[in-house]
Protein backbone atom coordinates (compact mmCIF):
# COMPACT_ATOMS: atom_id res chain seq x y z
CA UNK A 1 0.00 0.00 0.00
CA UNK A 2 0.86 3.63 -0.59
CA UNK A 3 2.37 5.87 2.42
CA UNK A 4 0.88 9.60 2.45
CA UNK A 5 2.01 11.78 5.70
CA UNK A 6 -0.63 14.14 6.62
CA UNK A 7 -0.11 16.97 8.49
CA UNK A 8 -0.36 17.35 12.29
CA UNK A 9 -4.64 17.40 12.66
CA UNK A 10 -4.66 17.09 8.70
CA UNK A 11 -6.82 19.39 6.59
CA UNK A 12 -10.00 20.07 7.99
CA UNK A 13 -12.41 18.85 5.05
CA UNK A 14 -15.50 20.91 3.16
CA UNK A 15 -18.12 18.69 2.54
CA UNK A 16 -18.87 18.57 -1.10
CA UNK A 17 -22.10 20.24 -1.07
CA UNK A 18 -20.76 23.06 1.20
CA UNK A 19 -20.10 26.65 -0.86
CA UNK A 20 -16.61 26.72 -2.07
CA UNK A 21 -16.25 22.84 -1.66
CA UNK A 22 -14.94 22.85 -5.35
CA UNK A 23 -13.13 26.43 -5.49
CA UNK A 24 -9.32 25.06 -5.18
CA UNK A 25 -9.89 22.48 -8.35
CA UNK A 26 -12.88 24.69 -9.85
CA UNK A 27 -10.11 25.39 -12.96
CA UNK A 28 -9.06 21.71 -13.75
CA UNK A 29 -10.24 20.82 -17.17
CA UNK A 30 -11.40 18.60 -18.24
CA UNK A 31 -14.11 18.57 -14.96
CA UNK A 32 -13.03 15.58 -12.51
CA UNK A 33 -15.84 13.14 -10.69
CA UNK A 34 -15.21 14.23 -7.24
CA UNK A 35 -13.37 16.93 -5.54
CA UNK A 36 -13.19 17.15 -2.11
CA UNK A 37 -11.78 20.78 -0.82
CA UNK A 38 -9.68 21.46 2.41
CA UNK A 39 -8.41 24.20 4.25
CA UNK A 40 -4.46 24.97 4.04
CA UNK A 41 -1.78 25.04 1.19
CA UNK A 42 1.56 23.37 -0.21
CA UNK A 43 4.16 25.59 -0.57
CA UNK A 44 6.35 24.66 -3.47
CA UNK A 45 10.26 25.78 -3.04
CA UNK A 46 13.55 24.94 -3.98
CA UNK A 47 13.77 21.59 -1.58
CA UNK A 48 11.00 20.06 -2.92
CA UNK A 49 11.35 16.92 -4.61
CA UNK A 50 9.62 14.92 -7.09
CA UNK A 51 9.73 11.39 -5.41
CA UNK A 52 8.17 7.89 -7.30
CA UNK A 53 8.24 4.26 -7.41
CA UNK A 54 9.62 3.19 -10.57
CA UNK A 55 7.12 2.51 -12.24
CA UNK A 56 6.27 6.19 -12.21
CA UNK A 57 9.74 7.61 -12.73
CA UNK A 58 9.41 8.49 -16.10
CA UNK A 59 5.80 10.67 -14.99
CA UNK A 60 7.73 11.99 -12.51
CA UNK A 61 10.58 13.28 -14.91
CA UNK A 62 7.58 14.74 -17.38
CA UNK A 63 6.44 16.59 -14.06
CA UNK A 64 9.83 17.90 -12.77
CA UNK A 65 10.88 19.14 -16.29
CA UNK A 66 7.27 20.71 -16.99
CA UNK A 67 7.58 22.87 -13.66
CA UNK A 68 11.55 23.82 -13.40
CA UNK A 69 11.82 26.43 -16.20
CA UNK A 70 8.50 28.34 -14.73
CA UNK A 71 9.30 28.17 -11.67
CA UNK A 72 13.33 28.37 -11.29
CA UNK A 73 13.08 25.24 -8.68
CA UNK A 74 15.49 21.81 -9.54
CA UNK A 75 12.92 19.31 -8.30
CA UNK A 76 15.68 16.87 -8.18
CA UNK A 77 13.49 13.61 -9.03
CA UNK A 78 13.64 10.65 -6.49
CA UNK A 79 13.09 6.55 -7.06
CA UNK A 80 11.63 5.46 -3.57
CA UNK A 81 7.98 3.61 -2.60
CA UNK A 82 6.64 6.29 -0.18
CA UNK A 83 7.54 9.73 0.10
CA UNK A 84 8.84 12.44 2.24
CA UNK A 85 7.82 15.66 3.64
CA UNK A 86 7.83 18.73 1.01
CA UNK A 87 7.53 16.12 -1.71
CA UNK A 88 5.12 15.34 -4.70
CA UNK A 89 4.99 11.66 -4.50
CA UNK A 90 3.83 9.36 -7.35
CA UNK A 91 2.87 5.43 -6.65
CA UNK A 92 1.15 2.49 -8.70
CA UNK A 93 -1.29 0.89 -6.69
CA UNK A 94 -3.04 -1.82 -8.76
CA UNK A 95 -5.54 -2.18 -5.52
CA UNK A 96 -7.43 0.96 -7.07
CA UNK A 97 -9.32 -0.84 -9.97
CA UNK A 98 -12.36 1.29 -9.10
CA UNK A 99 -10.18 4.09 -11.23
CA UNK A 100 -10.09 1.66 -14.30
CA UNK A 101 -7.29 1.91 -16.03
CA UNK A 102 -6.64 5.68 -16.28
CA UNK A 103 -8.34 7.14 -13.25
CA UNK A 104 -6.27 8.67 -10.00
CA UNK A 105 -6.40 9.90 -6.65
CA UNK A 106 -4.58 12.90 -5.97
CA UNK A 107 -4.26 14.42 -2.32
CA UNK A 108 -2.68 17.57 -1.08
CA UNK A 109 -1.88 18.44 2.48
CA UNK A 110 0.50 21.21 3.49
CA UNK A 111 3.22 18.45 4.08
CA UNK A 112 2.91 16.63 0.95
CA UNK A 113 1.30 16.08 -2.23
CA UNK A 114 0.29 12.51 -3.57
CA UNK A 115 -1.01 10.87 -6.52
CA UNK A 116 -1.60 7.18 -6.58
CA UNK A 117 -2.92 5.41 -9.72
CA UNK A 118 -3.46 2.02 -10.76
CA UNK A 119 -1.12 2.52 -13.79
CA UNK A 120 1.43 5.01 -14.67
CA UNK A 121 -1.17 6.70 -17.61
CA UNK A 122 -3.47 7.47 -14.02
CA UNK A 123 -0.44 8.66 -12.33
CA UNK A 124 0.32 11.17 -15.36
CA UNK A 125 -3.36 12.22 -15.79
CA UNK A 126 -3.21 12.95 -11.93
CA UNK A 127 0.19 14.65 -12.48
CA UNK A 128 -2.01 17.03 -15.45
CA UNK A 129 -4.64 18.17 -12.72
CA UNK A 130 -1.39 19.30 -9.89
CA UNK A 131 -0.18 21.54 -13.09
CA UNK A 132 -3.46 22.77 -13.00
CA UNK A 133 -3.94 23.52 -9.80
CA UNK A 134 -1.20 25.90 -9.74
CA UNK A 135 -1.15 29.22 -11.08
CA UNK A 136 -1.51 29.24 -15.03
CA UNK A 137 2.17 30.85 -15.21
CA UNK A 138 3.56 27.34 -13.81
CA UNK A 139 2.74 26.69 -18.09
CA UNK A 140 4.96 29.09 -19.19
CA UNK A 141 8.57 28.16 -20.81
CA UNK A 142 10.35 31.17 -19.83
CA UNK A 143 11.18 31.91 -15.49
CA UNK A 144 8.32 33.62 -13.87
CA UNK A 145 9.20 35.86 -11.46
CA UNK A 146 7.08 36.36 -8.28
CA UNK A 147 4.44 33.79 -8.91
CA UNK A 148 2.95 31.95 -5.58
CA UNK A 149 4.05 28.27 -5.91
CA UNK A 150 1.04 27.15 -3.84
CA UNK A 151 -1.46 24.51 -3.94
CA UNK A 152 -4.65 24.74 -1.77
CA UNK A 153 -5.40 21.41 -0.17
CA UNK A 154 -7.64 18.96 -1.81
CA UNK A 155 -8.53 15.63 -2.68
CA UNK A 156 -9.44 14.83 -6.03
CA UNK A 157 -10.55 11.01 -7.00
CA UNK A 158 -11.15 10.88 -10.86
CA UNK A 159 -11.06 8.53 -13.95
CA UNK A 160 -12.74 8.72 -17.26
CA UNK A 161 -16.08 8.67 -19.17
CA UNK A 162 -14.24 7.39 -21.99
CA UNK A 163 -11.64 5.26 -23.11
CA UNK A 164 -11.22 6.68 -26.82
CA UNK A 165 -10.60 10.76 -26.32
CA UNK A 166 -9.43 11.93 -29.77
CA UNK A 167 -8.61 14.35 -32.42
CA UNK A 168 -7.57 13.57 -35.89
CA UNK A 169 -4.95 15.75 -37.44
CA UNK A 170 -4.87 16.02 -41.29
CA UNK A 171 -1.65 16.19 -42.33
CA UNK A 172 -2.36 15.13 -46.00
CA UNK A 173 -4.30 18.66 -47.51
CA UNK A 174 -1.21 20.41 -45.54
CA UNK A 175 2.04 19.31 -44.23
CA UNK A 176 2.25 20.18 -40.73
CA UNK A 177 6.13 20.26 -39.65
CA UNK A 178 7.07 17.52 -36.89
CA UNK A 179 7.46 20.67 -34.18
CA UNK A 180 4.22 21.28 -34.72
CA UNK A 181 2.55 17.65 -34.37
CA UNK A 182 5.17 17.53 -31.30
CA UNK A 183 3.68 20.88 -30.00
CA UNK A 184 0.00 19.81 -30.36
CA UNK A 185 0.13 16.65 -28.55
CA UNK A 186 1.39 18.90 -25.60
CA UNK A 187 -1.34 20.37 -26.02
CA UNK A 188 -3.74 17.22 -25.95
CA UNK A 189 -2.26 16.01 -23.20
CA UNK A 190 -2.49 18.53 -20.76
CA UNK A 191 -6.25 18.13 -21.02
CA UNK A 192 -6.07 14.19 -20.54
CA UNK A 193 -6.87 13.24 -24.55
CA UNK A 194 -5.30 9.94 -25.31
CA UNK A 195 -5.53 9.83 -29.27
CA UNK A 196 -4.22 12.04 -31.63
CA UNK A 197 -5.19 10.29 -35.48
CA UNK A 198 -2.59 11.75 -38.04
CA UNK A 199 -4.19 11.63 -41.64
CA UNK A 200 -1.01 10.75 -43.39
CA UNK A 201 -2.40 9.94 -47.38
CA UNK A 202 -4.89 11.42 -49.33
CA UNK A 203 -5.53 12.65 -52.87
CA UNK A 204 -3.44 15.60 -52.38
CA UNK A 205 -0.74 13.97 -50.70
CA UNK A 206 1.37 10.95 -49.07
CA UNK A 207 2.89 12.26 -45.86
CA UNK A 208 5.13 8.69 -44.70
CA UNK A 209 8.30 7.23 -46.07
CA UNK A 210 7.76 3.70 -47.02
CA UNK A 211 10.28 2.39 -48.09
CA UNK A 212 9.61 -0.48 -50.24
CA UNK A 213 7.67 2.57 -52.29
CA UNK A 214 10.07 5.10 -52.85
CA UNK A 215 7.89 7.08 -55.33
CA UNK A 216 4.82 7.31 -53.11
CA UNK A 217 7.03 10.42 -51.00
CA UNK A 218 9.58 11.45 -54.42
CA UNK A 219 6.45 11.98 -56.48
CA UNK A 220 3.36 11.58 -54.02
CA UNK A 221 4.35 14.22 -51.45
CA UNK A 222 4.32 16.95 -53.61
CA UNK A 223 1.72 19.02 -55.35
CA UNK A 224 3.00 21.79 -57.96
CA UNK A 225 0.03 24.06 -56.75
CA UNK A 226 -2.91 24.57 -54.56
CA UNK A 227 -6.31 25.85 -55.21
CA UNK A 228 -7.68 29.22 -54.08
CA UNK A 229 -10.25 29.83 -51.53
CA UNK A 230 -13.72 27.35 -51.48
CA UNK A 231 -13.97 24.99 -54.36
CA UNK A 232 -17.13 26.56 -55.95
CA UNK A 233 -15.27 30.83 -56.19
CA UNK A 234 -13.38 29.42 -59.19
CA UNK A 235 -10.59 31.63 -57.87
CA UNK A 236 -7.63 29.61 -59.62
CA UNK A 237 -4.61 28.48 -57.70
CA UNK A 238 -1.54 30.32 -55.52
CA UNK A 239 1.04 28.58 -58.07
CA UNK A 240 3.31 27.71 -55.06
CA UNK A 241 4.67 24.31 -55.08
CA UNK A 242 3.38 22.19 -51.92
CA UNK A 243 4.94 19.42 -50.18
CA UNK A 244 6.56 17.10 -47.11
CA UNK A 245 6.37 13.57 -45.15
CA UNK A 246 7.88 12.60 -42.37
CA UNK A 247 10.56 9.99 -42.79
CA UNK A 248 9.89 6.92 -40.68
CA UNK A 249 12.41 8.37 -38.17
CA UNK A 250 10.65 11.20 -37.70
CA UNK A 251 7.63 8.70 -37.22
CA UNK A 252 9.61 6.70 -34.35
CA UNK A 253 10.32 10.21 -32.51
CA UNK A 254 6.89 11.48 -32.36
CA UNK A 255 5.16 7.92 -31.59
CA UNK A 256 7.73 7.88 -28.78
CA UNK A 257 7.20 11.52 -27.60
CA UNK A 258 3.21 10.67 -27.27
CA UNK A 259 3.81 7.50 -25.50
CA UNK A 260 5.36 9.15 -23.06
CA UNK A 261 1.76 11.52 -22.79
CA UNK A 262 0.09 9.03 -22.84
CA UNK A 263 -1.12 9.60 -25.99
CA UNK A 264 -1.36 7.19 -28.79
CA UNK A 265 -0.89 7.97 -32.31
CA UNK A 266 -2.87 6.45 -34.45
CA UNK A 267 -2.02 5.99 -38.58
CA UNK A 268 -4.46 6.19 -41.41
CA UNK A 269 -3.99 5.20 -44.52
CA UNK A 270 -6.64 5.47 -47.15
CA UNK A 271 -8.17 3.16 -49.45
CA UNK A 272 -9.56 2.26 -51.69
CA UNK A 273 -10.85 6.47 -52.28
CA UNK A 274 -8.72 9.01 -51.55
CA UNK A 275 -5.69 7.73 -53.07
CA UNK A 276 -5.02 9.91 -56.44
CA UNK A 277 -1.15 10.63 -54.83
CA UNK A 278 -0.50 6.90 -54.28
CA UNK A 279 -1.64 6.68 -57.89
CA UNK A 280 0.37 9.48 -59.11
CA UNK A 281 2.73 7.80 -58.20
CA UNK A 282 2.46 4.46 -59.21
CA UNK A 283 -0.34 4.16 -62.18
CA UNK A 284 -0.54 0.55 -62.19
CA UNK A 285 -2.83 1.30 -58.77
CA UNK A 286 -5.33 3.02 -60.86
CA UNK A 287 -8.23 1.65 -62.45
CA UNK A 288 -7.13 3.74 -66.14
CA UNK A 289 -3.88 3.55 -66.74
CA UNK A 290 -3.67 7.14 -67.23
CA UNK A 291 -0.96 9.01 -65.67
CA UNK A 292 -1.82 11.97 -63.21
CA UNK A 293 -0.38 14.22 -60.82
CA UNK A 294 -1.09 14.76 -57.01
CA UNK A 295 -4.30 16.46 -56.74
CA UNK A 296 -4.33 20.45 -56.27
CA UNK A 297 -8.20 20.66 -55.91
CA UNK A 298 -10.37 19.56 -52.79
CA UNK A 299 -13.68 17.37 -52.92
CA UNK A 300 -13.81 13.66 -53.56
CA UNK A 301 -11.82 12.18 -56.47
CA UNK A 302 -13.55 9.49 -58.88
CA UNK A 303 -9.31 8.30 -58.98
CA UNK A 304 -9.66 5.00 -56.79
CA UNK A 305 -7.38 1.89 -56.28
CA UNK A 306 -7.85 -0.72 -58.38
CA UNK A 307 -8.76 -4.64 -56.68
CA UNK A 308 -6.10 -5.93 -58.25
CA UNK A 309 -4.48 -8.93 -56.49
CA UNK A 310 -1.00 -6.80 -56.93
CA UNK A 311 -2.86 -4.06 -55.47
CA UNK A 312 -3.80 -5.86 -52.39
CA UNK A 313 -0.40 -7.15 -52.21
CA UNK A 314 0.47 -3.44 -52.53
CA UNK A 315 -1.58 -1.91 -49.82
CA UNK A 316 -0.67 -4.75 -47.58
CA UNK A 317 3.22 -4.03 -48.38
CA UNK A 318 2.43 -0.59 -46.89
CA UNK A 319 0.27 -1.53 -43.95
CA UNK A 320 3.27 -3.86 -42.62
CA UNK A 321 5.70 -0.83 -42.95
CA UNK A 322 3.09 1.13 -40.89
CA UNK A 323 2.67 -1.40 -38.28
CA UNK A 324 6.10 -1.60 -37.62
CA UNK A 325 6.35 2.47 -36.52
CA UNK A 326 3.00 2.51 -35.19
CA UNK A 327 2.52 0.32 -32.13
CA UNK A 328 -1.12 1.46 -31.92
CA UNK A 329 -3.77 -1.72 -31.37
CA UNK A 330 -6.47 0.54 -33.94
CA UNK A 331 -5.13 1.19 -37.19
CA UNK A 332 -7.17 3.66 -39.65
CA UNK A 333 -7.91 2.64 -42.82
CA UNK A 334 -10.41 5.39 -44.01
CA UNK A 335 -12.64 3.58 -46.48
CA UNK A 336 -15.20 6.94 -46.90
CA UNK A 337 -15.98 8.80 -49.92
CA UNK A 338 -15.65 6.23 -52.40
CA UNK A 339 -16.75 6.95 -56.07
CA UNK A 340 -17.90 3.42 -57.83
CA UNK A 341 -17.79 5.12 -61.28
CA UNK A 342 -13.98 3.65 -62.64
CA UNK A 343 -14.67 0.29 -61.01
CA UNK A 344 -18.36 0.20 -63.11
CA UNK A 345 -16.62 1.26 -66.38
CA UNK A 346 -13.52 -0.82 -65.81
CA UNK A 347 -13.30 -4.65 -68.02
CA UNK A 348 -10.69 -5.41 -65.42
CA UNK A 349 -12.88 -4.43 -62.52
CA UNK A 350 -16.12 -6.46 -63.88
CA UNK A 351 -13.82 -9.43 -64.23
CA UNK A 352 -12.06 -9.21 -60.61
CA UNK A 353 -16.12 -8.93 -59.30
CA UNK A 354 -16.91 -11.55 -61.46
CA UNK A 355 -14.29 -14.40 -59.79
CA UNK A 356 -14.92 -12.90 -56.34
CA UNK A 357 -18.70 -13.37 -57.13
CA UNK A 358 -19.66 -10.32 -56.41
CA UNK A 359 -23.11 -8.53 -58.40
CA UNK A 360 -22.60 -5.10 -57.05
CA UNK A 361 -19.50 -2.86 -56.64
CA UNK A 362 -20.19 -1.86 -53.02
CA UNK A 363 -19.11 -5.23 -52.91
CA UNK A 364 -16.02 -4.73 -54.33
CA UNK A 365 -14.92 -2.02 -51.56
CA UNK A 366 -16.46 -4.29 -48.94
CA UNK A 367 -13.96 -7.06 -50.65
CA UNK A 368 -11.04 -4.58 -50.09
CA UNK A 369 -11.92 -3.67 -46.60
CA UNK A 370 -12.54 -7.25 -45.17
CA UNK A 371 -8.93 -8.15 -46.74
CA UNK A 372 -7.36 -5.06 -45.01
CA UNK A 373 -9.30 -6.42 -41.64
CA UNK A 374 -8.48 -9.79 -42.18
CA UNK A 375 -4.58 -8.92 -42.09
CA UNK A 376 -4.33 -6.89 -39.44
CA UNK A 377 -5.64 -9.12 -37.27
CA UNK A 378 -3.41 -11.83 -38.45
CA UNK A 379 -0.90 -9.14 -37.16
CA UNK A 380 -2.77 -8.85 -33.77
CA UNK A 381 -4.57 -5.08 -34.58
CA UNK A 382 -7.77 -3.99 -35.51
CA UNK A 383 -9.32 -2.35 -38.43
CA UNK A 384 -11.04 0.75 -37.69
CA UNK A 385 -13.15 2.59 -40.65
CA UNK A 386 -15.36 5.48 -41.38
CA UNK A 387 -18.73 4.72 -41.65
CA UNK A 388 -18.93 3.71 -44.82
CA UNK A 389 -17.00 0.41 -43.97
CA UNK A 390 -20.44 -0.97 -42.91
CA UNK A 391 -21.99 -0.84 -46.79
CA UNK A 392 -19.86 -2.92 -48.14
CA UNK A 393 -20.09 -5.74 -45.10
CA UNK A 394 -17.58 -6.11 -42.46
CA UNK A 395 -16.25 -8.52 -40.12
CA UNK A 396 -17.84 -6.92 -36.32
CA UNK A 397 -14.54 -7.03 -34.88
CA UNK A 398 -13.79 -4.01 -37.41
CA UNK A 399 -14.23 -0.50 -35.08
CA UNK A 400 -16.76 2.12 -37.19
CA UNK A 401 -15.66 5.45 -36.75
CA UNK A 402 -19.45 7.54 -37.65
CA UNK A 403 -18.73 10.66 -39.45
CA UNK A 404 -22.27 10.87 -41.30
CA UNK A 405 -23.74 12.66 -37.90
CA UNK A 406 -24.51 9.77 -35.80
CA UNK A 407 -26.42 7.53 -37.59
CA UNK A 408 -23.72 4.98 -38.75
CA UNK A 409 -22.35 4.49 -35.65
CA UNK A 410 -26.20 3.87 -34.06
CA UNK A 411 -26.05 1.37 -36.74
CA UNK A 412 -23.01 0.14 -35.82
CA UNK A 413 -23.05 -0.68 -32.24
CA UNK A 414 -26.33 -2.14 -32.73
CA UNK A 415 -24.21 -4.59 -35.00
CA UNK A 416 -22.29 -5.40 -32.59
CA UNK A 417 -19.36 -2.93 -33.50
CA UNK A 418 -17.32 -0.90 -31.22
CA UNK A 419 -17.77 3.03 -32.40
CA UNK A 420 -15.86 5.75 -32.23
CA UNK A 421 -18.13 9.04 -32.08
CA UNK A 422 -17.06 11.82 -34.66
CA UNK A 423 -19.88 13.46 -36.03
CA UNK A 424 -19.49 15.84 -38.84
CA UNK A 425 -22.64 17.84 -36.81
CA UNK A 426 -20.21 18.29 -33.53
CA UNK A 427 -17.07 17.27 -33.93
CA UNK A 428 -15.78 18.75 -37.18
CA UNK A 429 -13.57 21.54 -36.42
CA UNK A 430 -12.67 22.68 -39.70
CA UNK A 431 -15.97 23.92 -39.66
CA UNK A 432 -16.83 28.01 -38.81
CA UNK A 433 -16.65 28.57 -35.20
CA UNK A 434 -18.48 31.56 -35.10
CA UNK A 435 -20.18 33.72 -37.56
CA UNK A 436 -18.73 37.05 -38.50
CA UNK A 437 -16.48 38.86 -41.27
CA UNK A 438 -13.50 38.20 -39.30
CA UNK A 439 -13.56 34.43 -39.27
CA UNK A 440 -10.87 33.02 -41.42
CA UNK A 441 -11.78 30.90 -44.33
CA UNK A 442 -13.37 27.60 -43.64
CA UNK A 443 -14.80 24.82 -45.13
CA UNK A 444 -18.49 25.87 -44.04
CA UNK A 445 -20.73 24.61 -41.63
CA UNK A 446 -21.14 25.50 -38.34
CA UNK A 447 -19.74 24.00 -35.43
CA UNK A 448 -19.36 26.63 -31.92
CA UNK A 449 -18.30 26.03 -28.84
CA UNK A 450 -21.26 25.38 -27.11
CA UNK A 451 -22.33 22.62 -29.49
CA UNK A 452 -19.55 20.44 -29.05
CA UNK A 453 -19.91 20.93 -25.16
CA UNK A 454 -23.42 19.44 -25.61
CA UNK A 455 -22.68 16.75 -27.71
CA UNK A 456 -23.38 13.20 -25.54
CA UNK A 457 -21.75 10.30 -27.67
CA UNK A 458 -23.99 7.81 -26.53
CA UNK A 459 -27.88 8.01 -27.95
CA UNK A 460 -30.30 8.51 -25.55
CA UNK A 461 -32.19 5.71 -26.79
CA UNK A 462 -29.03 3.28 -26.58
CA UNK A 463 -29.43 0.07 -24.42
CA UNK A 464 -26.87 -0.33 -21.75
CA UNK A 465 -25.17 -3.28 -24.32
CA UNK A 466 -24.90 -0.95 -26.74
CA UNK A 467 -23.63 2.24 -24.71
CA UNK A 468 -20.80 -0.06 -24.18
CA UNK A 469 -19.83 -0.33 -27.85
CA UNK A 470 -19.05 3.32 -27.45
CA UNK A 471 -15.65 3.37 -26.89
CA UNK A 472 -15.25 7.33 -26.96
CA UNK A 473 -15.48 10.53 -29.15
CA UNK A 474 -12.91 12.43 -31.72
CA UNK A 475 -12.64 15.87 -32.97
CA UNK A 476 -11.58 16.12 -36.51
CA UNK A 477 -9.30 18.73 -38.20
CA UNK A 478 -9.50 18.49 -41.58
CA UNK A 479 -6.96 20.69 -43.79
CA UNK A 480 -8.18 21.96 -46.62
CA UNK A 481 -8.13 25.52 -45.43
CA UNK A 482 -5.92 25.14 -42.43
CA UNK A 483 -2.66 25.67 -43.54
CA UNK A 484 -0.69 26.90 -41.04
CA UNK A 485 0.28 25.97 -37.36
CA UNK A 486 -1.50 29.44 -35.95
CA UNK A 487 -4.27 28.74 -38.28
CA UNK A 488 -5.00 24.80 -36.75
CA UNK A 489 -4.60 26.13 -33.22
CA UNK A 490 -7.77 28.46 -33.47
CA UNK A 491 -9.52 26.24 -35.30
CA UNK A 492 -9.10 23.46 -32.45
CA UNK A 493 -9.21 25.21 -29.47
CA UNK A 494 -10.73 25.67 -27.16
CA UNK A 495 -13.23 23.31 -29.38
CA UNK A 496 -11.18 20.21 -28.63
CA UNK A 497 -10.62 21.23 -24.74
CA UNK A 498 -14.70 21.54 -25.05
CA UNK A 499 -14.58 17.85 -26.28
CA UNK A 500 -12.01 16.46 -23.62
CA UNK A 501 -14.43 17.06 -21.18
CA UNK A 502 -17.48 15.98 -23.26
CA UNK A 503 -15.04 12.61 -23.36
CA UNK A 504 -13.84 12.42 -19.86
CA UNK A 505 -16.66 14.05 -16.87
CA UNK A 506 -19.59 12.15 -16.03
CA UNK A 507 -22.21 13.46 -18.05
CA UNK A 508 -24.33 14.66 -14.75
CA UNK A 509 -21.24 16.15 -13.99
CA UNK A 510 -21.50 18.75 -16.82
CA UNK A 511 -22.40 22.32 -17.03
CA UNK A 512 -21.85 24.63 -19.84
CA UNK A 513 -21.84 27.88 -17.57
CA UNK A 514 -19.33 26.46 -15.29
CA UNK A 515 -17.37 25.05 -17.96
CA UNK A 516 -16.63 28.26 -19.41
CA UNK A 517 -15.78 29.88 -16.43
CA UNK A 518 -12.98 27.38 -16.03
CA UNK A 519 -11.70 28.07 -19.51
CA UNK A 520 -10.72 31.26 -18.68
CA UNK A 521 -7.95 30.11 -16.51
CA UNK A 522 -7.30 27.45 -19.11
CA UNK A 523 -7.06 30.12 -21.67
CA UNK A 524 -3.95 31.16 -20.07
CA UNK A 525 -2.05 28.43 -19.76
CA UNK A 526 -2.44 28.03 -23.73
CA UNK A 527 -1.27 31.39 -23.44
CA UNK A 528 2.11 30.25 -21.93
CA UNK A 529 2.42 27.03 -23.80
CA UNK A 530 1.95 29.47 -26.87
CA UNK A 531 -1.08 28.15 -28.32
CA UNK A 532 -2.81 30.41 -30.81
CA UNK A 533 -6.53 29.44 -29.83
CA UNK A 534 -9.54 31.43 -30.94
CA UNK A 535 -10.85 33.43 -27.47
CA UNK A 536 -13.95 32.33 -25.75
CA UNK A 537 -14.80 35.71 -25.42
CA UNK A 538 -14.00 36.10 -28.77
CA UNK A 539 -11.36 37.62 -31.09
Amino acid sequence: MLVTLLAAGGCSRQPSGSPGAESTAAAIIPKPVAVESRSGTFEFNRDTKIVAQPAAASEARLLAGALRVATGFPFDVVEADKGAENAVFLGLDPALTRLGTEGYILEVTPRQVTIQAPTAAGAFYGAQSLRQLLPAAAFSSTPQEGAAWSVACVRIEDYPRFQWRGALLDVARHFMPKETVLKFIDALAIQKMNRLQLHLTDDQGWRIEIKKYPKLTEIGSKRKETRVGLENEKRGFDGKPHGGFYSQADIREMVKYAEERHVTLVPEIEMPGHAQAAIAAYPELGNTGEKLEVSTMWGVHKNVFNANESTIKFLQDVLTEVLDLFPSQFIHVGGDEVPLDQWKASKQAQARMKELGLKEEVQLHGYIIRRMDDFLRSKGRRLVGWDEILEGGVDQTAVVMSWRGSKGGITAAKAGHDVIMAPNTHTYFDYYQAKGPDEPLAIGGFVPLEMVYGFDPIPSEFSPAEAGRILGAQGQLWTEYIATQDYLEYMAFPRLTALAEVAWTPAERKDYQDFTARLREHEKRLDNLGVKYRPSAGR
